[in-house]
Parts: C-alpha cells; sequence; structure tokens
C-alpha cells in the first residue's frame, strides 16, 4: 500500500520576509488538512504549562494527522517560537447558529505594526489573516464581517496575552485577559475597548489573570521569610567563629 506523504516541517530562512514565513507556516497547516473525523486526534488541555503543550506541537508534527482550530493554535506558538519580532495571542470566538453555539480559536499575531492570524478551520476566510491590518479591531471586524457570511452572530470575543516565546516555560497559556460581550456592545464601544487592550499588549504592562489571584501571592510571600531565618544561624556562626 502506498504510504501517505508527510510534509516537510517548515524551516525558517534568512531570506524570507515574516509574511513569507508565516504562509509557509499556514501551508504546512493546511497540508495537515483540517480533521472532519469527529476524533480528536490530539488531548490538548488549555492549562496544561506552555513546555507541555509544546512538546505536543512536537507530534503533530510527527504524525502529520489532521487538525483542528485548537490543535493549529499550538502548532502555530510551536512554529513561530524564535521569532521574538512576532508577538503571538489567543483570539477566541463564540457564535450562535441556527439555536446552537459554537466555539473556534485562531491564533492573532503582530509584527512590525501589523496584524493578522494564523488557524484552522471549516471556511477559508475564518482561519488565517494576512500580517495587514492596521489595529487588532479591524482584524477583529473582519473576522466578524465573515462569520456574517455563514449568519453566525458573534456573541463574544476574547484576547488573550503574547505567548512567551520560551518553549520551555511553564506558564500556561492565557486564553482570556479580555473578554467582550461584543452582541451587546457598538462597534465603537467594541473597537474603544480593542484598542486599549492592544496597546497595553504592546506596552507589556498586563499580567496574565492568574497573576492576581491569592493562591498565586502566598507562596511568593512564603519564599521570603525562609530567606531571612536562614540569615541568623549564619550570623551566629560567623560570631562563633571569630570568638
Amino acid at each position: 500500500c502506498v504510504q501517505p506523504s508527510v510534509p516537510p516541517v517548515p524551516n525558517y530562512k534568512l531570506s524570507m520576509s515574516i509574511p513569507e514565513w508565516l504562509q509557509a507556516i499556514q501551508t504546512y497547516m493546511k497540508m495537515l488538512q483540517y480533521n472532519h473525523t469527529g476524533t480528536q486526534f490530539f488531548e490538548i488541555r488549555k492549562t496544561r504549562p506552555l513546555s507541555g503543550l509544546m512538546e505536543t506541537a512536537k507530534e503533530m508534527t510527527r504524525e502529520s494527522l489532521p487538525i483542528k482550530c485548537l490543535e493549529a493554535v499550538i502548532l502555530g506558538i510551536y512554529l513561530t517560537n524564535g521569532q521574538p519580532s512576532v508577538e503571538r495571542f489567543p483570539i477566541s470566538f463564540k457564535t450562535h447558529f441556527s439555536g446552537n453555539y459554537f466555539h473556534h480559536v485562531v491564533l492573532g499575531i503582530y509584527c512590525n505594526g501589523r496584524y493578522g492570524s494564523l488557524g484552522m478551520s471549516r471556511r477559508s476566510d475564518l482561519m488565517d489573516k494576512p500580517l495587514t491590518y492596521r489595529t487588532l479591531s479591524d482584524l477583529i471586524f473582519d473576522f466578524e464581517d465573515s462569520y456574517k457570511k455563514y449568519l453566525h452572530s458573534v456573541k463574544k470575543v476574547k484576547i488573550g496575552l503574547y505567548v512567551p516565546h520560551e518553549p520551555h516555560s511553564f506558564q500556561p497559556i492565557e486564553w482570556k485577559q479580555l473578554v467582550l460581550n461584543v452582541s451587546k456592545m457598538m462597534r465603537t464601544e467594541v473597537r474603544k475597548e480593542l484598542e486599549k487592550f492592544a496597546r497595553d499588549m504592546r506596552m507589556k504592562i498586563l499580567k496574565p489573570s492568574s497573576a492576581h489571584s491569592p493562591m498565586k501571592e502566598r507562596p511568593r510571600g512564603k519564599s521570603l521569610s525562609p530567606r531571612r531565618r536562614q540569615g541568623s544561624p549564619q550570623r551566629r556562626a560567623c560570631r562563633r567563629d571569630k570568638s
């Protein structure tokens, strides 16, 4: 029997521009194809540390199986690692159509003052977008307009934080730092919220929402006190040496 051909994993070349590199990544994901089987081949828990998710992405490149939107986001992060000029962040959509709710996620890209995206979908205009959008809201509204073609109304948009370029990070991805109930907002309001958030992201002043939880704060406080306690026996030991 004929073995199915395994698409080669794209390699960044210095001669490539960033848009060309993103296009190569998207072409690779399209060669893996969208998974229509109803069976998810790779388990992706959103709460896992980045390092674990990058291992899953490596597995995707080895197995070359069809993928869905969430796997495409993880794979997109894996393949753009080590390109510090390319910032990556998740964009999630909740839509309503014919009495049902649907969820979709893409990887937002910010580079050289322009926005775009990478991703996978059954619909060609709900996945990758070229790196040509001047603002984050322009990109989001383009997705919203694409959804309208399929009679889907966008209910919520969630934007996460920039994903670190450190593949061994134990930090989980921040999936929903900003949650907008867009169906109850005017476009001018949505634009204002998105632009403020995008500005804060570019200035790197946003911290993961999990960092504000008391559970995360407590261990930090604990780690300081043992150091203080350790200091005193050493000082006593020094005094004994001198005497």
